[in-house]
Order: structure tokens, then sequence, then C-alpha cells
């Protein structure tokens, strides 16, 4: 700047943090949200001229270009324009000069470079500034990711902790996770996965050059958070066995993830299951600066033949037929939820976007899903991007049961159809309990209206295909189900069934339970009773038999009788995994042919208290109490306490348990000091080599310091 140096920069973090919310974030760094003035101050070596002003230039990303909106140059201007970069000078006292530079609100996100020159004075070579990142920003009325409130943006922006609800449909449990989007290095770590897909491994410049559209970005990252394309952040393991990395259900929160990814040279890290995918997916999403949350859909369909049915094949005994059945049915699955507007498919589909970064289908040839618009889903509107059919499905497939005969023939097995999609749940705004938000997906399940939407799905979903539904029913192999298959009804049979748990189910201990059936007619009756049960994964994968038995009952005109069903811990505890989850089925066979599936799934209970010791204060050490209870009849030994939590510790904790003798409850005490004030979440996860982990969290009210 010929004669004119710049000899500081003060980037004014605390104030520009503070306008923008982005002050969490840790680091020397400026961070600041697209669509929004932040102000810098300059120490020159002399005061500007008055016939001077300064050319800034801001640039991302490799071989950055005007053309691809990558670079932006411009001159401190009096007039505001929304649409591009500008800067405004708003103050100056002899050698010091404070600017306001905006972006505009659909600028690409990332790190830029910031530099400038003077206009007066012969071409010469612009100085560097320094670098800053912009997010999108959820504030900006003009910005696609616009959220109009201030308590859902304090809760899906800004919240560094959540909870991820598991379970079954009828006990569903909540586990604490934490997100961590504002701890050391995650930022630029969230940042270099948008570096390491392929679509920026083979064109960098034009990659960049899409990042102002969170459509886009919310895409991308859904690929990279699994590892199935490229060297995404996270391996998916579903078998049960997890040698050569961590169980999934050991991780606690995204932090330990994202780290151990960046400083293991980008290679996948083992293992992870849905609520991993969805729980790092968030941490990114949050972190980038969009409003993201973490849904649970209970008896979650996994439609892979795309027909809208989940087509299940059984034995006599009730058991699922592993090498006929291709569709399946998880006792919950989890995704993402992302809010912004879809100028694609026109605004009635603005708000909530799904989004899966489970490796479960490919979508255009990668693993990914979403974003998917829930008022699409809720409509039926499975013809608009991005894959509308595969998560209808999730939620609103039919259930179709059939007995595979030893002759290979096949008969419609009376089960229910309501049972897909129950529960769909997610984390009330500014408190930790769960909120339904099914009726966001569907109509009222059974209603005329969401039998019509579902109708209306079949139809646009199969109008290309409507030739070759009728030409064949099965394609390629598969036992694939068109809807003519699927217009008469199994018929409904003279009896009822369920299963009754007559003492709460815990780990360790024996399960007792009946099957109580009734008649519903005026006559007597025969019925023969197949019983089976297996251990089985969160997928509803079995993994070892437990039950098998057979047993004919008579039941007089509407009589009710009860079948004992009693299985002990000897029976079960091999074949556990660490899902703690059992199915059960009976396969009622009625005279004249009526067949009657009756199915129970099963988690195991188990116990572990927390509590804080005193009030927590900023940067003053608190001590914190664990009530664990050894569940089993039998010593136990080598337990770990593993303790994490945002603003609480930094890392990992871990902690060793003494030995715990039959049925022992003990206590185990440790210290913190808490970094960060308010609200704060401390997961405990009790690791023991006996059985499946326990975990639990408490909310810690931090203050700050006087």
């Amino acid at each position: 700047m010929a004669g004119l140096r710049v000899t500081e920069v003060d980037w004014q973090r605390l104030s520009n943090g503070t306008a923008h919310h982005t002050q969490e974030y840790p680091g020397p760094e400026l961070v600041v949200r697209r669509g929004q003035r932040f102000t810098f101050t300059l120490e020159l070596s002399r005061p500007l001229e008055s016939e001077e002003t300064l050319i800034f230039t801001v640039e991302t990303g490799p071989q950055a270009s005007e053309a691809l909106r990558t670079k932006a140059v411009f001159q401190t201007s009096e007039l505001e324009r929304g649409d591009t970069w500008m800067a405004v000078k708003e103050a100056q006292t002899e050698n010091t000069t404070t600017f306001s530079l905006a972006s505009p609100p659909n600028a690409i996100i990332g790190r830029y470079q910031l530099s400038a020159r003077v206009s007066s004075r012969r071409k010469h070579s612009d100085r560097k500034l320094g670098e800053f990142v912009l997010l999108f920003n959820p504030w900006c009325p003009e910005d696609d990711v616009f959220l109009d409130s201030e308590e859902e943006r304090q809760e899906y922006v800004l919240n560094d902790s959540g909870i991820i609800f598991r379970g079954v449909e009828k006990r569903i449990r909540a586990q604490g996770w934490n997100f961590g989007q504002f701890e050391e290095d995650i930022l630029n770590i969230c940042l270099s996965i948008l570096d390491r897909t392929p679509s920026y491994q083979d064109d960098p410049a034009t990659d960049v050059s899409h990042r102002h559209d969170p459509i886009y970005i919310t895409r991308a990252v859904s690929a990279m958070v699994n590892s199935n394309n490229d060297r995404g952040v996270v391996q998916g393991q579903w078998r049960g066995k997890y040698g050569g990395g961590t169980s999934p259900l050991h991780w606690s929160g995204s932090v330990t993830i994202l780290h151990k990814w960046f400083k293991g040279r980008f290679k996948p890290v083992k293992y992870g299951q849905c609520w991993v995918f969805a729980g790092v997916m968030c941490t990114v999403l949050r972190c980038l600066g969009i409003a993201t949350r973490i849904v649970s859909n209970f008896n979650s369909a996994h439609d892979t033949d795309r027909n809208l049915s989940v087509d299940k094949y059984v034995d006599s005994f009730g058991r699922t037929l592993e090498d006929l059945t291709e569709d399946s049915t998880w006792n919950f699955h989890v995704w993402n939820e992302s809010w912004f507007a879809r100028p694609d498919l026109g605004p009635s589909y603005n708000g909530w976007q799904v989004l899966d970064a489970t490796p479960q289908e490919e979508s255009e040839g990668v693993f990914r899903c979403g974003p998917a618009s829930v008022t699409a889903i809720r409509e039926g509107d499975v013809h608009l991007a991005h894959d509308g059919p595969f998560v209808f499905a999730e939620v609103n497939a039919d259930y179709i049961t059939w007995l595979w005969n030893e002759d290979e023939s096949r008969e419609r097995v009376y089960s229910d159809t309501k049972k897909i999609g129950r529960c769909i749940s997610t984390k009330a705004v500014g408190s930790d309990s769960r909120v339904d938000i099914t009726s966001l997906y569907k109509y009222p399940e059974g209603s005329r209206k969401e039998r019509q939407v579902y109708s209306k799905a079949v139809k646009k979903l199969f109008s290309v295909e409507a030739s070759a539904r009728r030409a064949r029913v099965r394609r390629g192999g598969s036992r694939r189900l068109w809807r003519d298959d699927l217009l008469e009804p199994a018929t409904k049979p003279s009896i009822t069934g369920k299963f009754k748990v007559l003492e709460p189910p815990v780990l360790g201990h024996d399960l007792k339970l009946a099957l109580c059936l009734t008649s519903l007619t005026s006559r007597a009756q025969r019925v023969q009773v197949n019983l089976s049960g297996a251990t089985i994964l969160y997928t509803r994968r079995p993994v070892a038999e437990i039950l098998h038995e057979s047993h004919t009952v008579k039941l007089g005109p509407e009589e009710e009788k009860k079948i004992p069903i009693a299985i002990s811990y000897s029976q079960y505890k091999e074949g556990l995994t660490e899902d703690k989850k059992i199915l059960l089925a009976a396969m009622c066979l009625v005279t004249k042919g009526e067949k009657l599936l009756v199915e129970k799934d099963i988690t195991l209970e188990d116990f572990i208290t927390i509590k804080v010791l005193g009030p927590a204060v900023v940067g003053v050490a608190v001590t914190v109490e664990v009530m664990v209870l050894n569940p089993l009849s039998e010593r136990v030994e080598d337990c770990t306490l593993m303790v994490e939590g945002s603003g609480l510790l930094r890392g990992q904790l871990s902690i060793d348990v003494p030995s715990l003798e039959p049925e022992e409850k003990a206590s185990v005490q440790f210290k913190i000091t808490p970094f960060k004030s308010g609200p704060r979440q401390l997961q405990v996860d009790f690791v023991s080599p006996h059985f499946p982990d326990i975990k639990g969290f408490v909310i810690i009210h931090v203050a700050t310091a006087k």
C-alpha cells in the first residue's frame, strides 16, 4: 500500500461474537454469520487521506474467482446493497480506522481470506489482513436457513448437548449425547469434512462454489458422516461384533469421534449405528449454522425393494426367515431434521427436512439420504427430491407378514398393518422431555386421509412402472411384491392374543410372561400355539434362539386363557447383545386355516443414578456421585465408568469401579471442574465385561463464578 501499511488488525472477536451468536467458538479465529455486518479495526502506518479509500478482496477455496462467487472485490461505500459484499467506514481517528463488512445472505460458507489495497494508488499487490470463517445464519430473514423463533435457534443451533430416544415403542428411553460443536478444533474438523468429499477431490473450485446452498451442504454431509463411499467419519457395523474398534453403544458424544477421525488422517472411526451417525451429523450441521435436531422413529421400516410395504416371511413358529426377508423393521431408527427453505420444490415444502447419514440405501449412487421435505412425506409427494419414497416407507409402509410353508407356498398372516412409524420423537425445546411429532409425518394411522395419502404415494411411485408391475411379481430373483399382490387382506381370525409381562424385565433376572389368548366367538375352538424367542439387535435381526415350544389350547366360547412363559437368565445371557433386546413370537394356528401372529419386543432394564453433591460453579471443583447396581447373581470385576460432558470435562474421564458382589449397589465419587456456565449435560457409561453397558445422564446447572 505504497507508503501505507497495516500495522495491526483488531477483529473485535468479543463484540462480533456476541452479535453473531458465535462467541462460543474457541480460538483466535473470527467466526461470523452471513447476511450480517461485522466490524474490525485497522491500525495504519499513517492516516487515510481524503481521496483514498480501501478496496477489499474476500476469497474462499482454491482458484477463487468472481465468476464462481468464491471471490468478491469491493470498496467502501455508503450505499447498502443486500445481495453483494460491501464495506462501510464506520470511524476514523488518526491512524486507526474501523470498518464494517457485510456478506450477502446467500454467500458461500467457509474459511475466507481478507485482503486490502488503497484505491488512489497505482496498481500494486493486495495486503493480506487475515482469515475469518463465515457460517449459515438462522437469525437472518433473507438466509435460506432462517428460523423465526429465538427459543428454537437456542435449542437447534446453539445447544451443545441433547437427547437421543431409543428402545422400543412401549418403553422409550432417553440417552444423553454430547454434540460439542463449540469444542476445540471441531469447527475446523467440520470444514475439513466438506474438503474430503469426492466432489471436492474431483473439482475443488466448483464444489466450493455450491457451498452457499444448504441442500448441497446437507447432502454432502449426509454422505460423509458414513464411510461407505469415501473416507467418511464413521464406519457402520450391525452384526454385534466390534473387534478392532469401539461398540456403537460406548459412544456418548461426537467430539471424541470427530477428533479421532481427524487425528487418524481421515481413517473411518469404528463403529457406528444409526444414533451415532445422527449424533455426529447434528454436531456438524449445528456447527455450520444450520438448525438441526435428532428424530427417533419406532418400528421403522427399511423398504429395500421400493414398494412401500414391508414384506416379512416367517416360519410356523413366527421366526423371521432371513434368507427370504429382504425388507426389515427396526425397533427404532434415528435420523436428523434440518430447517431450511426449498426453492427447488416451492415454498410449501420449506421447513423441516429429513436427513439420514446411516448407510442403508444408495441415493444417486452414494450412501446418503435427503433432504426430504417432512411436508412432502406427510402429503405423499414421494416424487420430489430427495429420497422421498424411502423416508415415506420408514414411517408409513404397510407391514405384511407371510407364512412360508415347506412346499414353498405362502399364506398371508393376520398382523398389525398400523405398526410402522410409531411415536416419532424428538427432544423438546428448552427441556429434556420427549415430544411426539408423528403428526408432522403422517395423518392419524388408519384414518381416511392417511389411506388416501398412502394410495397417492403408491400411484406416484408406480406410475412409471405400471406395465412392469402387471407383467411380473419377481424381479432379478428378489421376492418383490407389487401392489396387485396385496389387495386381499388376511382373514381376521376368531381369536386375539397379546404377551403380558408379569414382572419387570431386569437385566440378569429370569423373565416371567404370559401369552393371553381370547376367543371372539360363541363356539369352542382348538388353537395350536408355536412359541419362539430370540435375543436380537435393535434392527430386529435375531442373534440366538432362547425359546422354542408348542402348546395346544382349547378355548371355550369367548374364554380367555393364559400360557405361562419363563425364560431363565442362563437361557438368554450368552446370546444377549449390548442392545439388551429380546423378541418373542407366537404363531397361533386356529381351526379353519385362520392364523394370528403375536409379537413382543422386550428391552431389559438396568440401574444407574447420578447426583451432583453441591452447587456447580465455573472454575470450582464439585463432587459427582454415581450409584451403580451389579444386576447379576455373581461377582463382577474390571468395571469402568466412562464420563463425558461438554463444558464440564475436557475429553473423556475413565474411572475404575471396585469389584461388585452379587446384586450389590456401589457408590463411586469423582470431581469435575466446570469451565462453561449454563445447563450442561454429564453422561456416564458403566462398562463391564460381564454384561452390556448401563448408561445415564444428568443436567448440571453451572453458575458463573462471582
